[in-house]
């Protein structure tokens, strides 16, 4: 499949996305720097969330609207003051969109109700991405299926079924080019369940792209996930963590990004093929496989020992598997220190 300029599938290299998501901090010169360093990194695509806070939910206290779990990133705030401050102003959009295409990379957008799709739309987006909380939004999915545009979506807090009838809903509303990111939606997410022997299910299971939305730290995981079939990698950037940010504890930092676009390349070409024998490559190699040398002058008549020939470096000498079988065998003729048995001379 595309996205605008770019292959996606298993014989390209995987496709990069950095999420900018709220670590611009309210600025519009941070926004359109992360855009640019991310260009600078390598990356293929920089990711935004179009969203405003009552789009998203209602400024309400009590319950479920207030984080209290002492582990999270963002616990004694309610919802909406979360995404009053994560949320990137529409305003901007048209401005990071350029910004991207003058620095030769996408923008594009994860949007969160009909009229951020409606805006998306207004900008060209290239693509859709539905967030792992929004994969169970079936109006919004038939909204972004019916754009005609590709989709990306993460299937984090998601079970088999739900995702199964996500999936229908993207493709009886017109979703013909679809990719499934492996998410686990832990912020940050440890290794541990992170689970990747998922991709190759997901993509025989629903016969699409598959890659990964990461929340780890570092970029071992994303590199995992290449060797097992993902084309496309997700994974949240930041100018610096120091600097703070909501999504900045588990985001990638510059020389981080850089190592990712290198290491999941390399990850990919490390593919290639099942293949037995001796490549082309290394055959120059061969001569530094073992063989049998003369390692004592032998006179003719002498019996071959373990004292005068042995299996050493380097290998142009007969096969090792023939050591045996000339031990104590005479022979005919004389053999001067260093010098190969290429035969039962």
């Amino acid at each position: 499949m595309k996205i605008a300029k770019y292959n996606i599938g298993q014989d390209y290299k995987p496709f990069i996305i950095a999420e900018m998501s709220g670590n611009h901090n309210q600025s519009l010169e941070r926004a359109l720097k992360i855009i640019e360093v991310a260009a600078k990194c390598g990356a293929d695509a920089i990711k935004l969330q179009t969203y405003t806070a009552d789009t998203i939910t209602i400024n309400q206290r009590g319950g479920l609207f207030d984080i209290d779990d002492p582990t999270s990133l963002w616990k004694n705030r309610n919802l909406y003051e979360l995404y009053q401050e994560a949320h990137t102003p529409w305003e901007w959009h048209e401005a990071m969109f350029k910004c991207a295409a003058d620095n030769g990379i996408l923008c594009f957008s994860t949007p969160f109700d009909d009229t951020a799709v409606d805006f998306l739309e207004n900008l060209n987006s290239p693509v859709h991405k539905i967030a792992s909380f929004e994969n169970n939004h079936h109006p919004l999915l038939k909204k972004v299926a019916r754009t005609g545009k590709p989709v990306i979506m993460s299937t984090g807090a998601s079970d088999l079924a739900n995702l199964a009838e996500s999936v229908d809903v993207l493709r009886q509303n017109g979703c013909k080019d679809l990719v499934l990111l492996k998410c686990t939606s832990n912020y940050p997410a440890s290794p541990e369940n992170s689970n990747m022997r998922t991709i190759p299910h997901l993509r025989e299971l629903f016969n699409c792209e598959v890659g990964l939305s990461d929340h780890t730290m570092g970029i071992g995981v994303p590199c995992a996930a290449v060797t097992l079939g993902a084309t496309v990698i997700e994974k949240h950037f930041c100018l610096s963590r120091a600097e703070g940010g909501v999504d900045s504890a588990f985001s990638l930092e510059p020389d981080e990004l850089k190592s990712l676009v290198i290491e999941t390349e390399r990850a990919w070409q490390s593919l290639g093929m099942v293949q037995y024998g001796v490549q082309e490559s290394e055959k120059k190699s061969l001569l530094f496989k073992r063989s049998i040398y003369v390692v004592k002058d032998i006179e003719m008549g002498d019996v071959f020992t373990e004292d005068n020939i042995r299996v050493i470096r380097p290998g142009d000498g007969m096969s090792p598997k023939y050591y045996e079988g000339l031990l104590g065998k005479i022979s005919k003729r004389l053999f001067q220190k260093g010098y190969p048995l290429k035969n039962l001379e």
